[in-house]
Parts: structure tokens; sequence; C-alpha cells
């Protein structure tokens, strides 16, 4: 259970070209960490600096407590799970996954016994026999992580290892992950770039866009409490709502404004300055009578998911969604009236970007 930390690290290629920025990073051991981010935010050159693929360009990295920028992938005891597989087409499962140990001069009766745990354990113990080509991209998928328990590494590493799968096949492949990682208990850093995949995996997620790290904990805290309005629209399907507005002071009252709403604030808030932005998820925006409603639109865009809908609002110079029960009866071209609970709300400041805190939170 190896400790790996990110000092001040950073990527800039030749052409003065930043891709990642001064990422500090402290990962424990046996801990899952996800990171995540739009492609091009620089997760997975993060990754590869890791892993030894990618020089450093500055910083340190320390993997259990051992500085390992200039030491050789090889000897850095991690073990690399890639997007695309990486088998070898002219071997078999069984080659495949013995690789790696016949390249470290393990015994041939080492290989077997390890070989065979893993394979038990991802159930591909069947297929052994098969090649690559014979196998479906899940087999495929859980071939190129045997070869990667059988090595019984320090820290796994995972590229986006299920954006190759179907959607169904992903939602299992998850789930196995996820009882792998507490069967093994080894370290895990794992990118992609598909924010579900970061919220059911992760005990701590790792959020970039343009090469630097914008928040960083686990993911009930990234989601209810968003440090910016990147973070806030990245987390969360659909996306939280924003809606531009003014914050005024009259007397000791607190509002928000916008074109043809408004809304008492029940706490107290500071913003920098009186352009801010409303965030509001869709699933706390609910349906009212018109006397108690903060928002007015009409329904455009209606979307049916099973057990849910999600409803597209147009209130004019903005639009705004939620999501109900399937149950509920609406017709696109309806008037719907909105509100929300006053706690559920999120504003941000429009010049920086950043939450707007509440006094108590600021006191934390």
């Amino acid at each position: 259970m190896a400790e790996v930390i990110l000092k001040d690290i950073s990527k800039i290629y030749d052409n003065n070209k930043i891709v990642v920025n001064k990422v500090n990073l402290e990962i424990k051991g046996n801990e899952f960490v996800v990171i995540v981010g739009p492609s091009g935010c620089g997760k997975t050159t993060t990754l590869r600096m890791i892993a030894g693929l990618e020089e450093i360009s500055e910083g340190e990295l320390y993997i259990n407590g051992k500085l390992v920028n200039d030491v050789p992938p090889k000897d850095r005891d991690i073990a690399m799970v890639f997007q695309n597989y990486a088998l070898y087409p002219h071997m078999n499962v069984f080659e495949n996954m013995a690789f790696g140990l016949r390249i470290r001069k393990f015994s041939e009766e080492e290989i077997k016994k390890r070989v065979s745990e893993a394979a038990k354990l991802l159930e591909i113990d069947q297929l052994l026999y098969r090649f690559p080509k014979q196998l479906s991209g899940g087999q495929r998928q859980r071939v190129a992580m045997g070869r990667a328990i059988v090595r019984n590494p320090a820290v796994f590493l995972f590229d986006e290892p299920l954006s190759n799968l179907d959607a169904k096949l992903r939602t299992q492949m998850r789930s196995e992950l996820a009882r792998l990682h507490k069967r093994i208990g080894a370290t895990t850093i794992y990118v992609t770039h598909d924010q579900v995949e970061a919220m059911t995996l992760a005990d701590k997620i790792v959020i970039m866009n343009n090469g630097f790290v914008q928040q960083i904990g686990p993911p009930l805290e990234i989601y209810n409490r968003p440090k910016n309005i990147f973070v806030a629209g990245f987390i969360g399907s659909p996306t939280m709502n924003f809606i531009d507005c003014k914050f005024k002071k009259e007397g000791e009252r607190t509002f928000l404004k916008g074109e043809n709403w408004s809304f008492e604030l029940p706490s107290v808030y500071e913003p920098e300055n009186s352009d801010v932005i409303l965030g509001i998820r869709p699933e706390n925006l609910f349906p009212v009578d018109p006397s108690s409603a903060i928002f007015r639109g009409t329904l455009e865009i209606r979307e049916v998911l099973g057990s849910e809908l999600y409803l597209y609002v147009n209130c004019g110079t903005f639009t705004i969604c939620l999501r109900q029960e399937a149950s509920h009866r609406f017709e696109t071209g309806e008037t719907i009236y909105l509100n929300f609970k006053p706690e559920t709300i999120r504003l941000f400041n429009k010049g920086s970007g950043l939450r707007v805190n509440k006094k108590e939170e600021e006191k934390k």
C-alpha cells in the first residue's frame, strides 16, 4: 500500500506550452483516487508522469517515500492498464498475463500460480487459451487488468480503461473495479473524463481543467460544495443550472434579482461585487402553483429516461432544467411555475467564478 505524493509537478513542452501546472496531490496507501476533467485538461499526462512514461519538467514525485523523478518505469513498482488494452495479438490470454513475469525471471511455478489466481479473481479462468481476437471488449479489459494484478504492484494506474466499452458493460465493469479494489487493497489512480465513473468509484476526486487542479475532495463534498463554477458545472448530470443575477442589500434584507424574478436570501452572503451567478441543480427545482413561484417559463423539451423526466423550461433570458419522476404529467408548450429550497442554491462570483460562501462557512 504505497503512498504517492506529487509536489508542484508540471509538464512543459519545448514550445513552452504548459499542459500540467504545479499539481500538488497526496494519495494515501489503499486509496482509490480518480483524476477527472475534460479532454486536454492534463489528466492523462499527469498519470503518465507518475508512471514514468513522461518526463517531469518541474516538481518532485514520491512513491512510498522515495523520490522517483529519474527512476525508470520498470523500477517504480507500478502497473498500468491502458485505454486500448495493449494486448499482444499473437499471445493467448495466459501468455499475455504471464509476459511481465517472464521478463522479470519468475519461475514457471510462480507464474502459473499468479496467473491462475488473477484469472479466477477476474472470472476469466475459462479463457486462458484464447487469443485477444476471440474475446469481447469486456473480456479484453479483464485480461489487461489481470496482467497488472499478477505483478502485485504497489500502485495501479488506469488510463480511461472503460471508455471503449458500451454503456451496459461500462456499468458492470465499474462495479467489478470497485469490488476488485476492496479485495486487492492496492493504491489506485484512475483517469477518466466520465464524471459518473469518478463519483461512483473514487474515495477522492481530483478535478482538472487547463492543466490546473480545480478541487480535490470526497465525491459528495465536491458535489455539494464545489469551489468554483467549473467544478459545479462539470460534476452532476444533468449539469447545474446557472442564472445571471444581481446581489442587492436593502437594509437588513438581502435579495437576488434577475429579469422578471426576485428572491430573498435567508442567509447572509457577501460577494465581492453585485454581479453573481445563481446555481441550482435540476433535482432541487420543483413545480409549484403560480402564487409561490420564483421562475415561470414554457416547457420546450421533455426527455423521458425510464423512471425520470428531464424538463427544459424556457424562462425568457435563460433555460432551466429540472428532474422529475416519470409519473408527473407535463406537455411541451405548457406554462410551468418553479421554486426551490433556499439551502440548495449555490452562488458564484461572476468575475472570478469562485463560489460565494455563507459567513458560517467562512469561519470553518
